[in-house]
Parts: C-alpha cells; structure tokens; sequence
C-alpha cells in the first residue's frame, strides 16, 4: 500500500467519523444562566414598570420628572433616578437601587418625605412582586 492510498483512506475514516457524529442526537441543553444577580433582575422589573406607569403614560404626577437609568452599574447597585424634567444632569429627587444578590429594592430621596412619597412606595413593592400594573387596584 503507497503512502496515498494510506492517506486516502485515513482521510475517509476521519470524514466517516465526522459524518456518524454528526448524525448523533445532540445533547439536551439545559438553561444558561443569565448571570444577572438578584438585585439587577428586580431593578429591572421595577424599572419597566415605573417607566411605563410613571413616563411613558404621561402621568400628571410625574410629569415634571424624567428617568436616568444607571441599571448597567459595576458597583453592584443597579439603580434609576428621577430627576426634574428641566436638568437632566440635575440632583436626584428620587433614587431606586438594590445592591448586590438582593431581591430588595429601596427607595430614597426627596420625592419620599412629600405627599407622592406613599404612592412610589407602594407602586415599587407591587412591581417588586412581579404585578406590573400601574395601579394598585388592578
């Protein structure tokens, strides 16, 4: 046998090799994880929700805000911001964050201490749970 052949047919056992692999079922693939910690997929729960009831619905209350999101932090605390409609590089009047591999989202800022304070805290803990209604008789 000439060192062809043997090479012919060294390639045609690698091919029918590939070609039975090939045919074989493949594997089950079970679920990748998303790698997104605990406090991001809340932030970003609560974070749709607001800005759809809040923004996008042009909701008189909050009209004279407008959203910074900062949920893509490498701090560890995904957040989102209100700030005035006017000064977008303007102070926070409200800030919303988790930190970490928490599932609990806390809200802090000006916004909290006035009369529209109650209604973000009880809209962010429905959204916390998973109901993304924007009122909290739906």
């Amino acid at each position: 046998m000439t060192t062809r052949q043997t090479t012919v047919r060294l390639t045609l056992v690698a091919a029918a090799g590939l070609l039975i692999a090939s045919c074989q079922s493949s594997p089950t693939s079970t679920p990748v994880p998303s790698g997104k910690s605990a406090g991001l997929l809340s932030m970003e729960q609560v974070a749709i929700a607001a800005h759809k009831c809040w923004i996008a619905s042009k909701d008189p209350a909050f009209k004279s805000y407008q959203m910074a999101n900062e949920l893509n932090s490498f701090s560890g605390t995904p957040r989102f911001l209100l700030v005035p409609a006017n000064h977008y590089g303007g102070k926070p009047l409200l800030v919303v964050q988790a930190k970490g591999n928490s599932s609990r989202v806390d809200a802090f800022g000006p916004l909290m201490a006035q009369p529209l304070g109650a209604r973000i805290g009880s809209d962010i803990a429905r959204w916390q749970t998973g109901n993304p209604s924007c009122s909290a008789s739906a």
